[in-house]
């Protein structure tokens, strides 16, 4: 979906942001990046960890869209606005809505980046990054009379970021990646600084409906329906086999594929219905599926048989090759078929 190797960095400015004013330190020249070397370390500390964000944003406002302050910023940036002014104000931004007391000063880099690949599109972007701790690093090295030298630093690896965003120039709305990794009490970052909401995307709309189904096979479907914990595996691998084999979602063919019995498919559309209004997801008229979601999603749909602490029956396929029984003495068992033995 994204990719970064052809990416080129246009513009780099990096400011000391504080809640304390006295020790704000506002750069007034960008930082120059002339090699190919410095390039590549550039993407892979700022722009590779954005390859893992779990879920794309845009930005929003309850009243009208330019009163999104970093929407309203970064866009000036766009347009070819003074890139060192509106880095500036967007530190300004921050330090605004950073009111809560266990929030830390940090760097805040500001960068450029033209030639992102998204979606196959090339597009310009506009990356924010706070960092509140930094790694310690050990550099060595030898002086010219053969002296060895070990000169202890901290700076910044491409490990981890504290806090970041990308906002991706892409057709209105632009498309937001953020990362998060210093949980403090509050979600200032998204809410208040970014002020964003997920994206009517197919990455989103696939990530939603994977996990409604989720929620309806594993936590609603034994409340109303006698069913076993194979038959409930058996309908998540169902689900994610769908998902997997089709590029693009219909609502009554899923159903009848997956769910197939008429009732169940009656209390799929009721619980959907309030789960699609309290996570704002419209799947009335289908939606493409997005693998790298369904990828995602998978991991988190168990097909783990437990039986009491003795066995784990992992199951992957044909719900007809297991049988549920119980015998004379009253203890219950599954009777597996299968054709070779590994």
């Amino acid at each position: 979906m994204i990719e970064f190797s052809q990416a080129v960095t246009d513009n780099v400015i990096f400011h000391k942001v504080s809640v304390d004013d006295a020790s704000m330190q506002l750069n007034k020249e960008s930082i120059e990046i002339s090699s190919e070397e410095e390039t590549d370390l550039i993407r892979k500390i700022f722009l590779k960890p954005f390859l893992t964000a779990g879920a794309s944003y845009e930005f929003k406002n309850d009243i009208a869209l330019d009163l999104n302050t970093l929407y309203t910023l970064s866009k000036e940036i766009l347009n070819d606005g003074n890139f060192i002014i509106g880095s500036i104000n967007i530190c300004k931004h921050l330090k605004n809505v950073s009111k809560h007391p266990n929030i830390k000063d940090g760097d805040v880099f500001v960068i450029k980046f033209a030639d992102v690949l998204f979606k196959g599109q090339l597009c310009e972007a506009l990356g924010i990054y706070k960092i509140e701790n930094k790694e310690a690093f050990i550099e060595n090295s030898m002086t010219a009379n053969g002296k060895a030298e070990l000169k202890f630093k901290r700076g910044i690896s491409g490990r981890k970021l504290d806090k970041a965003c990308l906002i991706l120039f892409t057709n209105e709305p632009y498309t937001v990646l953020t990362i998060d990794t210093v949980n403090v009490e509050t979600e200032y970052w998204k809410n208040e600084f970014l002020n964003v909401q997920l994206k009517h995307d197919p990455l989103n709309t696939t990530s939603k409906f994977l996990s409604l189904t989720k929620s309806f096979i594993t936590d609603k479907l034994p409340e109303e329906f006698e069913i076993s914990k194979a038959d409930q595996i058996d309908l998540l691998n169902r689900s994610v086999k769908y998902f997997k084999n089709h590029e693009s979602f219909v609502r009554n063919d899923f159903e009848d594929q997956v769910l197939q019995d008429k009732e169940m498919i009656t209390a799929f559309k009721s619980f959907g219905k309030n789960y699609a209004d309290e996570s704002n997801l419209d799947v009335t008229h289908g939606f493409e599926i997005s693998q790298q979601a369904v990828k995602r999603q998978a991991r988190y749909f168990k097909t783990v048989l437990k039986l009491d602490r003795n066995f784990h029956v992992y199951i992957h396929g044909n719900r007809d090759l297991i049988e549920q029984g119980v015998d004379g003495d009253g203890r219950k068992f599954y009777k597996l078929y299968y054709k070779e033995e590994n």
